[in-house]
């Protein structure tokens, strides 16, 4: 299993799985979210085709409103 860094915690994940998977597997699929890869932001419309490699960093920041 590749081991991989989000949000400074190590982590593994699935062989195959892609930043989609990652980000369902958090519990935060489907939400307002910006994901750095390596310190390259990561276009939201290539999270389900994008696989996540051994020893990739990952900052994942979630949008919050509020009024």
């Amino acid at each position: 299993m590749p081991t991989i860094e989000v949000n400074g915690e190590k982590r593994k994940v699935p062989k195959q799985a892609t930043i989609a998977d990652l980000l369902a597997d958090i519990g935060i699929g489907g939400r307002r979210v910006a994901v750095e890869r390596n310190r390259d932001i990561v276009a939201r419309d290539s999270y389900a085709s994008t696989l996540v490699q051994d020893g990739d960093v990952f900052e994942i920041v979630e949008f919050v409103g509020g009024g």
